[in-house]
């Protein structure tokens, strides 16, 4: 019995060493601060714990993530109703690089595109979420209980949306009427 216990115990914290950073990504996304995206992912990996390793097989990472997003969505639901005015903002992450210019570059770069995946609507916006967090079209479904199919569209409609951004035409230096744009050079 021993034996299975070190086991389980060591499938857990190899689980825990793989995916406890991609998650508290994905939840401080849903939720919008640190605290309530730690609980969340605390929630999903106490869940872990009462999960056999064969009953998961290959599909921990999406059952991970649906369990941290059910409760990151409870915990958005219950700050909804103590406060409905609450207005949430998207964290800034402090980097340990160790040039300012480049720390700040990064940041503001981080902020910007944030701000164009926050106005997506709220299915591509997670969908969005999810696949570049490296999910498949598959697992995505199975998290955010939706068909593969649907999962599809969402993401292809949010990247289309957000190559459509002006920020991403910019960054990308599109010009709107077609004309070079300044990282263009001339004929």
């Amino acid at each position: 019995m021993a034996a299975g216990g070190s086991q389980r115990r060591e499938w857990v914290l190899a689980t825990l060493d793989r995916y406890q950073a991609p998650l508290t990504r994905y939840a401080l996304r849903l939720v919008g601060d640190e605290d309530g995206a730690r609980d969340a992912v605390q929630h999903a990996f106490l869940q872990l714990c009462s999960q056999s390793p064969d009953a998961l097989d290959q599909r921990v990472a999406p059952w991970l993530f649906a369990v941290c997003r059910h409760k990151a969505m409870d915990l958005v639901r219950q700050r909804r109703r103590a406060s409905s005015l609450e207005d949430r903002e998207h964290p800034a992450f402090t980097s340990r690089e160790p040039d300012p210019a480049m720390v700040a570059e990064r940041h503001d770069l981080y902020a910007r595109l944030s701000q164009a995946v926050a106005q997506l609507p709220p299915g591509q916006r997670e969908a969005i979420d999810l696949w570049v967090e490296g999910f498949g079209y598959r697992e995505i479904a199975q998290i955010i209980r939706q068909t593969e199919g649907n999962v599809r569209v969402l993401v292809h409609r949010g990247l289309k949306s957000l190559r459509q951004h002006p920020l991403a035409r910019e960054l990308l230096g599109v010009a709107a009427a077609g004309e070079p744009g300044p990282c263009r050079s001339g004929p």
